[in-house]
């Protein structure tokens, strides 16, 4: 089949048989049909290379097929694959124990699922049965998952229209205000989730200060705080954590995206001692799952927190960062009457345009120029940059030039249009 025809026959399946209105909209972007991915590059039918600066939203943080978890998932496909779950998993207990060494303080116990929406369904279970609590605070534009609990929280009324009624008791508050959250979180609280980032609602990074204000007024009314790292987790902001920024542990962390070493699907949440006794001690299944923790998945999730540390991905993603943000920055001093703003920390940076849809047509002409990225699903105006850490100078350089070359011919293309 040549590549038209195998993008033709692509479209026509989606279409028919996966989500029609989606296919309409990625073609109408110029997104072509992925077939091989490798390091900081995606391949599409056509055999074009792109710059992978979307990074899976944060998956591919050491690369695409990286050689090092490619060998790891081969060898335990020799072994064993699914767990029956009837004996002990030892790369689960292996996957376990490093997480429990590398978060913060007081984290100590991990429960694996395959995604970052089971993995947020399991922080809020374990809140309201370890407290007995209802109320859950969480903030606007927040995005952690679309599954019926996460979506509960999920800050941005778009998502929750026509699934209503949804978890009963989610009260929210605006990110980055620390008074708000104090005056929210009260002795029915079970819990306050948040990002220490927001990703999806735009790369919007809160002031100085403001985890710990959060720290205080759970630890004030017993309430759990949770840190959703899903995107900001394992080296994306230039630290391990993006909680580490402000030194705070949380009582539940909840990690995806780039656990899994960018080569299979892994979630996990993970927690206190005490949680996980008030949760587990009177019933040793009250929380499982037939997939997750699986030896696959906990073989590449090894091999990629592997690679991050031996490969020093956390502290090349913080130096990067700055060549990234401040080529960011020079391209939108230069547009600026599109650019609104350049904020992020490491290899996590949103690029805001000061108005709907421009960011849209820049997508589609970076494209044109071999770089892939994609808007905030919270903030349209948002694009996110998070490329694989392991990007280099001369990459990073190759991508604010591209997004140059792109502001240029959308400024042409609507001048055209006026």
């Amino acid at each position: 089949m040549d590549a038209d025809a195998l993008y033709a026959d692509v479209i026509d399946k989606y279409s028919r048989h996966i989500n029609p209105h989606l296919a309409k909209l990625m073609a109408f972007a110029g997104f072509g049909v992925e077939m091989r991915g490798e390091g900081c590059y995606i391949y599409d039918h056509e055999g074009r290379q792109f710059l992978d600066c979307l990074g899976g939203y944060g998956t591919f943080s050491v690369g695409h097929r990286h050689p090092k978890v490619i060998e790891a998932v081969q060898n335990q496909l020799g072994q064993i694959t699914l767990s029956g779950k009837a004996f002990f998993s030892k790369n689960a207990a292996d996957l376990a124990e490093k997480l429990a060494d590398i978060t913060p303080a007081g984290i100590e116990f991990s429960f694996f699922c395959n995604s970052g929406t089971e993995a947020v369904e399991a922080a809020l279970k374990f809140s309201k049965g370890a407290t007995g609590r209802v109320k859950i605070v969480s903030t606007t534009e927040s995005f952690h998952g679309k599954t019926m609990g996460s979506l509960s929280t999920m800050g941005r009324a778009k998502y929750r229209k026509g699934f209503e009624p949804l978890l009963p008791g989610v009260e929210f508050v605006p990110f980055g205000d620390a008074e708000a959250a104090a005056n929210m979180v009260d002795d029915a609280t079970a819990c306050m989730i948040v990002e220490p980032i927001q990703g999806e609602g735009g790369v919007i990074v809160p002031p100085d200060g403001y985890l710990r204000a959060l720290r205080q007024a759970c630890d004030k009314h017993g309430a759990f705080l949770i840190f959703d790292e899903v995107q900001t987790g394992l080296g994306r902001t230039g630290k391990m954590f993006g909680c580490d920024h402000e030194g705070v542990s949380p009582d539940i962390m909840t990690m995806a995206k780039a656990l899994g070493g960018g080569v299979m699907p892994l979630g996990a949440v993970s927690g206190t001692a005490t949680i996980w006794e008030a949760i587990y001690s009177e019933n040793p299944l009250s929380h499982t799952s037939t997939f997750g923790g699986n030896p696959l998945a906990c073989a590449a999730g090894l091999a990629g927190i592997q690679v991050i540390e031996e490969e020093g991905l956390v502290e090349r993603s913080a130096e990067l960062g700055v060549l990234l943000k401040s080529g960011l920055q020079s391209v939108a001093d230069k547009h600026s009457k599109w650019i609104k703003e350049v904020r992020g920390r490491g290899l996590m940076v949103g690029f805001e345009f000061a108005e709907d849809e421009v960011g849209e047509l820049v997508v589609a002409q970076l494209l044109k120029h071999g770089v892939c990225v994609a808007y905030a699903l919270n903030n349209p105006r948002v694009l996110r940059f998070e490329p694989p850490l392991i990007i280099s100078a001369e990459q990073i350089e190759y991508a604010v030039e591209a997004v140059d070359k792109a502001l240029v011919e959308t400024d042409d293309l609507l001048a055209m249009l006026v």
